[in-house]
């Protein structure tokens, strides 16, 4: 085998990791929005504010401290979580109306 070829065949098997990784994150975060569209029914059925900032604010603690534990950019699991909080906020707001 050359180089070129284990190298190839090294590549096919880190695709196929990242391509089971990248189905886990999509069905995760499907699982994810369907709990907090369940939270955004109950807020808006008892007139509770779409948005928790202290709680935001700790979601987002835990996850750079657990994005260290992971050997993770802290800055882009804040990123990627207020991302995901600012469109929870946005699904809450709709059941409001």
């Amino acid at each position: 085998m050359t180089d070129t070829s284990r190298a190839q065949s090294i590549l096919k098997e880190h695709r196929k990791s990242i391509d089971r990784l990248d189905s886990i994150l999509v069905y995760t975060l499907a699982e994810r929005f369907k709990q907090t569209q369940a939270v955004g029914l109950l807020k808006a059925e008892h007139s509770l504010p779409p948005s928790d900032p202290e709680r935001e604010s700790k979601q987002i603690e835990r996850l750079e401290d657990l994005a260290k534990q992971a050997d993770l950019d802290p800055v882009f699991a804040k990123e990627f979580l207020n991302f995901i909080i600012a469109e929870v906020i946005n699904h809450h707001k709709k059941h409001q109306k």
